[in-house]
């Protein structure tokens, strides 16, 4: 079995093993210094993306100057990070303990993690600033396709910036850098994915209580195969009505970009308990309130082809609600050509959101995103946005500057899946920062 390192041992009668006194340092502004704030820093990493993106990261940082350890929940997690690591083998509700322990007795400065709605990661943030830890959250980027996000504190709901249009109006940012093109993911992520559940798997008798957020089993790399086929046949299949939509004579339509089906930013992040709900609450409404010659147009996550299909549901709202013709339902369409014909956009807390206000189109955000600010985004009710979406524009000059400070601050050219070619990273990460204004 893999080799145990460095992990902190708990007295046995329960109480906590005497450690030595953390350092604590304030920590330079990344955004400003890249990679290198972190020179001579202690960091942590915990879940990562499928694959070696966090063991390519942490030679990265290794390389910069700081030291790197690793704490692996599953065989999944441990393949791509066997070295300067801890194996956790118990239960989640005794983890926090465990993680404090590791901290105090690494004098760690920094907890990296992907994802911090997952099961696993809540419950760090409090665990960090007890310890006056800063916290570097990953996820996927929020301005696509060429970044990834790493923001510190939390990402979306969690996330620090302000959402006062007077600070972007007000604050200068730097200019995005020149972007490099990271091209399609879609292959590296799907056989990264498949070699991690494989890994899990195989090795789900060394992590017995390990419990994942998606179904941790040998079919599940085998769903980005499922996925693969989708992506051909719906392309195929939604051509028609990507014709009717981009036809002179098209009817006016409003867009619903739905999220993963079992997307934790909307259950933490809104008041919906799921897609499902979601659409529900969005078909009611459109039934009720929508004008009459106005289409709605709900289009799949293009990362949950392989797991789910509204179809069968929605053609029974559809009978249920007196809408038939009325609703249409795309997957693998051109999403800024949808953006740029669509009346308005309606979502709960997607990224599409920003890609929305980014092509001038009225969004309105039912949950709690970062780019829910007066200026950029609609003011009202659902029921009101149907006959009012026009009359919600975008402030250009706001956007603007919101996207800079968004892109400075949480930004980092690169992708989790397949890495830029460029020299002195195994990362694969551009951190290439912008010019002041």
């Amino acid at each position: 079995m893999p080799e145990e390192v460095g992990v902190p041992r708990l007295a046995a009668t329960g109480e906590r093993t005497t450690l030595p006194p953390r350092r604590t340092r304030p920590l330079p502004v990344i955004a400003g210094e890249g990679i290198y704030a972190f020179r001579n820093r202690n960091i942590l990493m915990l879940q990562g993306p499928v694959g070696p993106f966090f063991a390519r990261l942490a030679q990265d940082l290794r390389w910069a100057g700081a030291n790197v350890h690793k704490i692996n929940f599953n065989g999944g997690d441990w393949l791509f990070f066997p070295r300067n690591c801890s194996n956790y083998h118990g239960r989640a509700e005794a983890f926090p303990r465990f993680l404090e322990e590791v901290c105090i007795a690494r004098r760690i400065d920094v907890i990296m993690l992907f994802g911090d709605c997952r099961p696993i990661h809540q419950g760090v943030a409090a665990i960090a600033e007890s310890l006056n830890i800063r916290v570097e959250v990953f996820e996927e980027g929020y301005v696509r396709p060429d970044f990834i996000t790493m923001e510190t504190h939390g990402v979306n709901g969690h996330s620090a910036l302000p959402r006062s249009p007077i600070f972007y109006l007000n604050t200068p940012a730097p200019s995005p850098p020149r972007t490099l093109s990271v091209g399609s993911s879609m292959w590296h992520a799907g056989i990264w994915a498949m070699v991690y559940y494989f890994a899990a798997v195989l090795l789900w008798s060394w992590f017995p209580f390990y419990r994942h957020h998606r179904p941790l089993s040998w079919f599940e790399g085998l769903r980005w195969i499922r996925g693969w086929y989708r992506k051909h046949w719906y392309t195929w299949k939604g051509r028609p009505l990507m014709a009717r939509l981009t036809a002179d004579d098209a009817p006016p339509f409003f867009l619903v970009p739905l999220q993963v089906h079992n997307d934790a930013q909307v259950r933490v992040h809104s008041d919906f308990e799921g897609v499902k709900s979601f659409i529900e609450h969005i078909t009611h409404s459109f039934a009720a309130h929508a004008p009459k010659d106005t289409v709605l147009v709900l289009k799949h996550h293009p990362m949950d082809r392989a797991y789910s299909n509204y179809g069968i549901y929605l053609r029974a709202l559809a009978r249920r609600l007196n809408l038939k013709g009325r609703i249409i339902y795309l997957h693998d369409e051109h999403l800024p050509t949808l953006l740029m014909r669509a009346r308005g956009v309606v979502t709960i807390n997607s990224t599409t959101g920003i890609s929305a206000i980014h092509h001038g189109c009225p969004t309105l955000a039912l949950g709690d995103a970062i780019y829910r600010i007066d200026g950029m985004t609609a003011s009202c009710t659902l029921d009101e946005f149907w006959s009012t979406a026009q009359s919600y524009q975008i402030h250009r000059e706001l956007y603007r500057r919101f996207r800079n400070h968004l892109i400075h601050r949480t930004q980092i050219n690169g992708n989790f899946y397949r890495r830029l070619r460029l020299p002195g990273t195994l990362s694969g990460l551009n951190w290439a920062r912008g010019d002041e204004e």
